[in-house]
């Protein structure tokens, strides 16, 4: 549980540290910093929003959900018996993520994003259309743990998948 622990710190400072860096170096500045051009930059953004920006509650709900996820996210690791060490890294970089955006939540009133694929940009359908969002190190911690669960889901939860194979039969 100790290296749950650190590695949960350990993404918090990293997501906090390059936050900094993108208001120091991107906002009131450059605001967008061509790392390879026309796909790959460093461009500030303020999301107010949840992910791809989509602002579907008022700040204060969204601070207050984010903090009820992170405390059960946490209670559970606690409480379960699992110790395997892809579970406690999938979900300590939820916890990291959820923690490193929460503070730009209490501190800011947004979330600092800054890192961007431009995958497309353009019309569809008629409408204009960005396939991808700017983002931070904390979504990005949160998108690998998630797809972690997802994709050794048999492997974190054997006990859960053996009892609905014997279930089913």
């Amino acid at each position: 549980m100790k290296w749950f622990f650190s590695l949960i710190v350990l993404v918090i400072a990293a997501d906090q540290f390059t936050k900094k860096l993108a208001v120091e170096f991107l906002k009131n500045k450059a605001q967008s910093m061509p790392i390879i051009p026309d796909f790959f930059s460093f461009t500030y953004a303020e999301n107010r929003g949840i992910a791809f920006g989509l602002e579907l509650a008022p700040p204060l709900v969204l601070l207050l959900l984010t903090g009820l996820i992170t405390t059960a996210v946490l209670w559970y690791v606690i409480a379960s018996k699992k110790r395997s060490a892809m579970f406690l890294v999938a979900f300590a970089l939820i916890t990291g993520g959820g923690i490193g955006n929460m503070i730009d939540r209490i501190t800011l009133g947004h979330v600092v994003d800054f890192i961007y694929f431009n995958i497309y940009n353009g019309y569809l359908f008629g409408s204009y259309f960005s396939l991808w969002p700017i983002f931070n190190v904390a979504d990005s911690a949160i998108t690998i743990g998630a797809c972690l669960l997802l994709v050794f889901h048999n492997a974190i939860f054997p006990d859960q998948c053996q009892a609905i194979t014997t279930n089913v039969r």
